[in-house]
């Protein structure tokens, strides 16, 4: 899609022009070596496969800060004489850093983007005429919402949760939060809302009505979706799980929590999940597993790319350069058709130690070549077939006939008994782990 540059009275960037694909020739580090956004793979465009994103908080609200020191960043457009000024030098820094990196997309909570007033009515006020700013950028750009969410977990009434909140006019404000959320998202034209539910969960089992809180939970979704498609939301609803930080035990632990909870309510025809590599890596998963559950489930809707440091226990929300991590991930979503409107958000910052304008750039272009490289050999992986062969010769068993009444539900325990007793001890079959593991990298370091 053909998009305009957006540089508003004030440069934000200077000196830094709209980022190109050079090859991996090229010598500049502003220069994409591998993301090459209209090139074919698979029978699609760069761009249509990865639909990457921007994420509003990470790079325009993070200063460096971290629970040790204060902030080592200090932005022009955190300058303004009011919040509100501010805030609308931000929408301008921000529609000229997704255009000067060139993707197509990007999200944002509602408190990133306006500044929270003293009253709901202000608050809605402040994210209405910012949202009527950012809508004329986008108009100008050409750039696209992938999905917007509400910050239910930076207050300090959030403390105890959003919706599963034990003091219900905190349900309340959490319920007012994401109405104005999502009318934000319409009209802005987000493609999806999101769910992180930073503290729904609980600290102390002991003084937590967990069953409750859960149907609380489900209440709250339920609300939220009805409310969305009767203002004209026809997009997708996501959950990102993830298992602590900050609440001790959050109730979206992992994919497969989350699913369970989705089909037991009844809400596993609106939502999906967003997958974040960092939380299924603190879940103790790999990110392909939870995006593999997703995938059987029919339920895998968008991913924000990233990873952890396997030295720390938390949420360190790094770059996705890794490029094992990227090329398992995109095996996934080649072999599952895609994400459909969902896209690669980059819930990801730079360091605290980076400190120069350019390194914003520099932490997008190194993730957005890692995927790129990834979608060049998942598709070459997934294309040879050798991968798919060895995982159907695992269960070629499965083709004789007792197996396929057994897959039918046609037989039972005692079927199974006499099926065991009527035939020689199971031979051993090798899983082949170091022929897959060999696959993978003869494809790419070849």
């Amino acid at each position: 899609m053909s998009r305009s540059l957006f540089v508003g009275q004030k440069e934000y960037f200077p000196g830094i022009d709209r980022i190109a694909y050079e090859g991996p020739g090229s010598d500049n580090p502003l220069s994409f070596k591998a993301y090459d956004q209209t090139r074919v793979v698979a029978g699609k465009t760069m761009e249509e496969h990865l639909r990457f994103a921007v994420a509003y908080w990470h790079t325009f609200c993070g200063g460096g800060g971290d629970p040790f020191g204060p902030g080592t960043r200090n932005y022009a457009w955190d300058t303004g004489s009011t919040p509100m000024d501010s805030a609308r030098m931000k929408v301008d820094a921000a529609f000229e850093f997704f255009t000067k990196l060139n993707v197509p997309f990007y999200c944002f909570h509602d408190r990133d983007m306006a500044p929270e007033g003293d009253s709901v009515a202000e608050s809605e006020a402040n994210l209405q005429t910012l949202v009527g700013l950012a809508k004329e950028r986008q108009d100008a750009s050409g750039m696209r919402l992938l999905w917007g969410t509400a910050n239910l977990f930076s207050n300090p009434r959030y403390m105890n949760g959003g919706a599963t909140n034990p003091n219900f006019p905190v349900v309340a404000h959490a319920g007012a939060q994401v109405k104005a959320a999502l009318e934000a998202t319409v009209a802005l034209g987000g493609q999806n809302y999101v769910f992180w539910g930073g503290r729904e969960g609980y600290a102390s089992l002991f003084n937590t009505d967990t069953k409750r809180e859960l149907e609380h939970f489900a209440c709250f979704l339920t609300m939220a979706r009805d409310y969305g498609r009767s203002i004209g939301f026809e997009g997708t609803f996501l959950i990102e799980p993830k298992p602590m930080e900050p609440m001790y035990h959050q109730y979206d632990v992992d994919a497969q929590t989350v699913i369970g909870f989705l089909r037991h309510h009844g809400l596993d025809q609106d939502f999906k999940l967003n997958i974040e590599a960092n939380h299924a890596t603190l879940a103790g998963h790999s990110s392909e597993h939870d995006l593999q559950m997703c995938v059987d489930a029919g339920m895998l809707g968008s991913i924000d790319a990233n990873r952890g440091n396997p030295q720390n226990g938390w949420d360190t929300d790094q770059f996705p350069t890794n490029m094992y991590d990227c090329v398992h991930n995109m095996i996934v979503v080649l072999q599952a058709g895609g994400l459909g409107q969902g896209g690669f958000n980059f819930d990801a910052k730079i360091r605290r130690e980076s400190t120069d304008l350019e390194d914003l750039f520099l932490g997008h272009i190194g993730g957005m070549d890692a995927y790129a490289r990834a979608l060049v050999i998942a598709d070459r992986i997934v294309s040879d077939g050798r991968l798919e062969e060895l995982k159907a010769a695992r269960y070629a068993s499965f083709a004789e006939a007792d197996a396929q009444r057994f897959e039918a539900g046609e037989l039972n325990l005692s079927d199974l008994r006499e099926i065991a007793a009527n035939n020689p001890e199971p031979a051993l079959e090798s899983g082949k782990q170091e022929r897959v593991e060999n696959l993978i990298n003869d494809y790419m370091f070849s």
